[in-house]
């Protein structure tokens, strides 16, 4: 399932990038803290692959 919105799509990308070792986890917070902790790699890859094209920046 890919994100809705562009926020969704870069905290999956920074959660993505801290499971893979290339950021520290202590450098996440809010949303992209809780998807590193929640989510499994393949997860976090179909959520942040993908345009942001057409996309909007947030959904409320």
């Amino acid at each position: 399932m890919p994100a809705k919105s562009k926020a969704q799509q870069k905290a999956a990308g920074a959660a993505l990038s801290a499971k893979r070792g290339d950021t520290p986890k202590s450098k996440l917070k809010g949303a992209s803290k809780e998807m590193a902790e929640s989510m499994t790699e393949e997860q976090l890859e179909d959520f942040a692959k993908g345009s942001t094209k057409g996309k909007p920046d947030r959904v409320g």
